[in-house]
């Protein structure tokens, strides 16, 4: 399993249908994989979406959903509210049960790499990578090139596409600026246009990086056993795209090649080369669709469905999106998603939707939005940007309007669809602990006892007639071990066999918690 990733890239492919995506190797995968129309983050920012893409749990039941909350942002010096400066970090704390889920592939003995970028909201575990750098790669595991190999799923992420690199040219001018199409909810300037035909250049020079790594796995014969997979972390991160609930912040290109024979693989109109298909797919639906595609079925607190794999659930009927405080500007929105309507519930109808995010307006183009929001000079289609308040419900058809902008929630002709939007939006707060909570003590509190982060407990080894155990008291804790002459650090399974000589060491992590000191075991 290999998966391809790129940062705050909306479908601008040319295999997506635009004309000005210089993507000859994506297009070529997307060729000879399965192109997704309807793949969603649940949030339009990266932090959160990293939280469900490597739990696949959701933010909102772990305190994972601001931005972000181990960290403040790096424009942090242009924050003045002393309160605003002041906001609290934390770790995300999911439910004991809830693991990364390349531990569970380490534990069915894959070899699990990320090439670089975590940004989990909580420090990850010693249990979830065999190896996670720049440096981290498949040819690094044992006996690679050879047939006793063992099994790899790995991460490669590029930065290329992120939206710092719209605030100063890195890549080649390769796009006509005049050609560049500026959707009705901006501002057609010449600022906005040069921000999005520098994310065509960048989406140039990511391609040229895909192939890049496509021909690494040619050359080492692994094509023809091997599943890629290719997505980005969040829409564009352009102004009313990235951080927004709407499918400009949240809807990503999803393409996934499966080799020669591959059971997924199918038939023309069921996921053959060159197809695509409509059915929704939410980030929360990648980490039991990886674990059902090796045949490990999904444990039970994973909401979403695996979308392919003998696992494999029944389609989607709606996909859910929120979004909380982006650093420092409060909020809090709720969203669900269907086939075609989009239901929008604005918990704080009382902010404007622009609020002050400092680090965005190093680009051009927004600071140049924040000005003409301050001055009153947006027109009428952008009225989603200039607004000092919020309707408290939003609902669009996407299917007449992708872009979003008729709201049709007080349209007699839509109460029904409002009304089945709606509910389904409450049933999963509700079902999904949503916590709604903006951040800081209270926050901390309902994660922590007395709002104090805990350790975990140092893990106890025992030998018994050769056989050694390990066990920890913290409920939910991933358990590591290492063996005389190991660098990685194990995922501890089931009792094994003593070795020879030299110590054993071992190391507790519950997500959330402070990890455990190492327990040392010399036999």
């Amino acid at each position: 399993m290999l998966w391809i990733t790129c940062e705050d890239l909306s479908p601008r492919l040319g295999s997506y249908g635009d004309p000005l995506g210089r993507t000859p190797n994506l297009d070529r995968l997307a060729a000879e994989g399965t192109r997704y129309t309807q793949a969603f983050g649940v949030y339009g920012v990266c932090a959160p979406n990293r939280f469900t893409l490597i739990t696949g749990t959701y933010p909102t039941s772990a305190g994972a959903g601001p931005m972000r909350v181990t960290s403040r942002t790096a424009a942090l010096a242009d924050v003045t509210d002393p309160v605003l400066r002041a906001i609290p970090v934390w770790e995300a704390t999911p439910p004991p049960e809830v693991k990364c889920f390349p531990e569970l592939l380490r534990a069915h003995g894959y070899y699990c790499t990320n090439n670089v970028k975590e940004d989990y909201q909580f420090q990850a575990p010693v249990t979830v990578w065999d190896e996670s750098s720049d440096e981290a790669h498949w040819r690094n595991r044992p006996s690679h090139g050879t047939p006793e190999a063992a099994p790899f799923f790995a991460v490669f992420n590029s930065t290329i596409t992120h939206e710092s690199k719209i605030h100063e040219r890195t890549s080649p001018a390769v796009t006509d600026r005049a050609a560049v199409v500026v959707p009705p909810f901006l501002p057609d300037t010449p600022a906005i246009r040069e921000d999005i035909a520098r994310q065509y250049d960048n989406l140039a020079e990511l391609d040229q990086w895909v192939g890049e790594l496509l021909a690494e796995l040619e050359a080492d014969g692994l094509r023809e056993n091997t599943v890629v997979m290719y997505f980005s972390d969040h829409g564009d991160g352009l102004p009313r795209h990235k951080r927004w609930v709407y499918d400009t912040g949240l809807q990503v290109p999803l393409i996934v090649r499966f080799p020669e024979g591959h059971p997924d693989r199918g038939t023309p109109g069921q996921y053959a080369p060159g197809e695509s298909t409509d059915r929704l797919v939410s980030f929360v639906d990648f980490a039991p669709t990886v674990l059902s595609l090796v045949g490990i079925e999904p444990p039970a607190w994973m909401p979403g469905p695996a979308f392919l794999g003998e696992h494999a659930g029944a389609p989607r009927e709606f996909l859910f999106a929120a979004r909380d405080r982006m650093d420092p500007a409060p909020e809090t929105i709720r969203a669900a998603r269907g086939p075609r309507f989009k239901y929008v519930l604005n918990l704080r109808s009382d902010l404007p939707y622009w609020g002050d995010v400092p680090y965005r307006d190093r680009a051009a183009g927004a600071a140049e939005i924040t000005r003409l929001v301050a001055d009153g000079g947006l027109g009428e289609s952008q009225w989603q940007l200039s607004g000092t308040s919020k309707p408290t419900e939003e609902l669009y058809d996407t299917a007449v309007d992708r872009h979003e902008t008729d709201n049709l929630a007080d349209d007699p002709k839509y109460a029904a669809t409002l009304l089945e939007m709606r509910a389904a939006l409450g049933d999963w707060m509700t079902r999904t602990d949503d916590y709604r909570t903006l951040d800081g003590a209270e926050l901390m509190a309902t994660l922590w006892p007395n709002g104090e982060q805990p350790t975990t407990a140092k893990p106890r080894i025992v030998e018994v007639d050769g056989t050694v155990a390990i066990t920890c008291e913290t409920e939910g804790a991933s358990l590591g071990y290492k063996l005389p002459g190991d660098e990685a650090w194990r995922v501890y399974v089931k009792p094994f066999d003593a070795p020879a000589d030299g110590p054993i060491r071992a190391k507790a992590h519950r997500i959330g918690w402070k990890p455990s000191k190492v327990t040392r075991l010399t036999p």
